[in-house]
């Protein structure tokens, strides 16, 4: 099979050659897997316009094309810097040897008017060059897929603040649906775009969930973004009925999964084991969404060692890859401290134990 049959196969619940992978990665640990790999390249593409060489080289069956807020992470490398959105970043380094960004300032923390606001521009052509250079290059054989993540929630929090975000939610509810239904303008465009185009996936998400629990109650989930990410998703299949959707949220977030599912959902991502067990959702859900991810990034992969990475790949194929409907990946971006031995102890494990029929 291609990348782009196995993947299609796997999403449509069907099982094929082998279960698809990927895994995604800080600059760091980019740059680090690289370099053992003998590519002589600083450049990293980590939440970029046009991938990089690390999926390919290391057998990904999809390429991503990064559009959006997202974007602002890793933008640019002035200790502190202002991104499109009026977003103030600033630089830290962690103690894994990393370095990451924060937002220091709020531009609407005291916003009054959501007409105060001027989205940028979308609908310009050329920030769309990336995903057209790798559907040119890579769209017969990999599937791709245009990642426009910190989409509703998260852009909102980054504008106003959290503290603020969230009391508005309750209290100043007017003001919040006319603020939401401006700033979904942005992905309305975007992502109709990227399907009009011809990406297979569009990725879009929002973190509505912690460790152990939602961010806010189902209850505001339903009320504020449900129906807008109904209408964005009606929107997209109307626009090619063969597109999927993946979403993705940080945490647990068992409370709305049957909503997801409900508007339409295809793929859920990062599905993070120590938030929600993968098991169950598979159990559940499994009939209708793709699992996503599984793999555990906060205590094994960094920390276990290569059997346990192993044995951790294998429980994640054995309770969630039977009858299609998974993509193996570890559950989050591969941060510095990730042993390289793990990496790809990884990619071997996923490669030799998730052919069909699974035997494990």
């Amino acid at each position: 099979m291609s990348h782009k049959e196995r993947l299609l196969t796997a999403i449509n619940h069907e099982e094929p050659d082998r279960v698809p992978l990927c895994a995604w990665y800080t600059p760091e640990a980019e740059k680090a897997l690289l370099r053992h790999l003998g590519v002589k390249s600083d450049a990293t593409e980590t939440y970029k316009a046009a991938g990089g060489p690390l999926p390919i080289l290391m057998d990904h069956d999809f390429l991503i094309s990064w559009i959006g807020p997202c974007t602002s992470y890793y933008s640019n490398t002035d200790d502190e810097y202002v991104d499109e959105w009026g977003i103030t970043w600033k630089w830290f380094k962690n103690s894994a040897g990393g370095a990451y960004t924060e937002i220091v300032r709020h531009p609407l923390a005291d916003i009054k008017d959501p007409s105060e606001f001027k989205l940028p521009d979308f609908s310009r052509e050329d920030r769309y060059n990336g995903v057209r250079q790798l559907i040119a290059q890579h769209g017969k054989e990999y599937g791709i897929m245009g990642g426009a993540a910190c989409t509703l929630l998260e852009l909102a929090w980054y504008l106003m603040g959290m503290q603020r975000l969230l009391m508005d939610l309750t209290t100043e509810k007017d003001f919040m649906n006319v603020f939401l239904d401006d700033l979904a303008r942005w992905i309305d465009v975007a992502g109709s775009k990227l399907v009009e185009l011809g990406v297979d996936i569009i990725w879009i998400g929002d973190d509505f969930g912690i460790q152990d629990r939602m961010l806010m109650s189902p209850e505001l989930f339903r009320e504020f973004f449900k129906p807008r990410y109904a209408k964005l998703f009606a929107k997209w299949k109307a626009i090619n009925p063969r597109v999927k959707i993946a979403f993705h949220s940080d945490g647990n977030i068992y409370p709305i999964l049957g909503d997801f599912v409900e508007i339409g959902l295809d793929i859920l991502n990062p599905v993070q084991p120590k938030s929600m067990d993968p098991a169950r959702v598979k159990k559940e859900f499994g009939r209708k969404l793709t699992l996503w991810g599984t793999v555990d990034i906060q205590e094994v992969m960094p920390f276990g060692s290569v059997d346990d990475v192993v044995n951790e790949v294998k429980l994640r194929l054995r309770t969630a890859g039977k009858g299609g409907g998974l993509i193996i990946s570890p559950a989050h971006n591969l941060q510095p401290d990730v042993p390289i031995a793990n990496i790809l102890a990884f990619y071997r494990a996923a490669k030799e134990h998730g052919r069909y029929p699974l035997a494990l």
